[in-house]
């Protein structure tokens, strides 16, 4: 057995599904998937129903979170066309804004650019701004942002375009970082059209240029990020499927195969999954925190074996090589060999570090 010991890891970009749609996942079923997966910190959209965009709703998706979580988590407020004011009020306790200006699942869509430019300049400025833009919708944000000198965080990168938006947008002075999901990297078009429906996911997947296109830009991309987004399968199988992939469980096998494969190295896993995540959101330190690897196990996906409550997998069938055998969390052990033994309540706010 080869064994390899990383930091816990950090995904910046989760979907909870509680409140409101618990049936998908919750806090406790999704933070059991995330520790599975070697996460002990998980930063959770605001898309819920009701969606987190005022005090009322953050509270409510802390106490959620406080009760259920297993892992340390955080909770992101939503921007609308109306509360750009009351989110900014709310940055202290938040993981950050989140803004979708492209279509996704649920009601958080901000079309009108005059509602980005309002949150952009009173959301502050130490505090992380992620967006949602896909193409043109992403090409506009930046050059906004550049304008207002403002730094943002864009989410799950899928094509060479998008990239390359970025690296020109850093060349004109803008500090911008930005993430890409696994299933962005190990999946393209072709997949989509083998699995039909369950395929559904924003952004779409991808031509099989643009997916190896990330990887030849891997060093432009500061974040891996999963967009664990469950839904049932039988909402995905149905003739208007949902958006989303569950995916905390299966991105350190995908990765430690692509670590087989002389694509990546360790330490840009333990970059992108830890460092950079830690520095964009400014996090703390967990304390004699351990994510136990066995980068020798191979495994095959099987959607009812994981912790999510979505029990499904776009990678279904796959073997993996490498698996989370173990996770110490502020020296408890939290996660053995398949079993999590945190229990629910146990993960805390990842309260963001004071400015230096």
């Amino acid at each position: 057995m080869t064994r390899l010991r990383l930091p816990g890891l950090v995904d910046v970009h989760t979907h909870m599904r509680d409140p409101g749609q618990t049936h998908k996942e919750d806090w406790s079923t999704g933070t059991a998937a995330a520790l599975a997966g070697g996460f002990t910190t998980v930063l959770a959209m605001p898309n819920t129903n009701p969606p987190v965009v005022d005090r009322r709703t953050l509270d409510g998706a802390l106490a959620a979170a406080a009760a259920g979580a297993r892992c340390d988590y955080g909770q992101y407020v939503g921007a609308t066309e109306t509360n750009a004011g009351e989110a900014a009020a709310l940055a202290p306790e938040a993981a950050g804004l989140k803004m979708y200006l492209d279509s996704t699942f649920g009601e958080l869509r901000l079309p009108e650019p005059a509602a980005w430019s309002r949150h952009l300049e009173a959301w502050p400025e130490d505090r992380p701004v992620a967006v949602h833009a896909e193409g043109s919708t992403l090409e506009a944000v930046l050059l906004m942002a550049t304008r207002l000198e403002r730094p943002i965080h864009v989410c799950h990168l899928s094509t060479e375009q998008e990239v390359l938006l970025v690296i020109e947008a850093r060349e004109r002075g803008l500090a911008v970082t930005c993430e890409v999901t696994p299933h962005h990297l190990f999946l393209d078009a072709s997949d989509a059209t083998r699995m039909g429906g369950p395929a559904a996911v924003r952004p779409p997947l991808a031509t099989a240029a643009d997916r190896e296109a990330l990887w030849r830009h891997l060093a432009d991309i500061d974040c891996f990020a999963t967009d664990h987004a469950p839904h049932t399968w039988a909402e995905k199988t149905s003739d208007t499927p949902p958006p989303g992939f569950p995916g905390l469980e299966t991105v350190v096998a995908l990765l430690l195969g692509a670590v087989d494969e002389g694509r990546l190295a360790i330490d840009d896993l333990v970059l992108r999954l830890h460092d950079n995540p830690m520095r964009i959101f400014g996090l703390p330190d967990q304390a004699d925190t351990v994510v136990e690897v066995d980068t020798a196990e191979t495994w095959t996906v099987h959607g009812p074996d994981l912790h999510t409550r979505a029990a499904w997998s776009p990678f279904e069938g796959r073997r993996l090589l490498g698996r989370v055998i173990g996770v110490t969390l502020r020296g408890v052990e939290v996660y053995r060999e398949g079993e999590v033994l945190a229990a629910p309540g146990f993960g805390r706010k990842a309260r963001a570090k004071e400015p230096e």
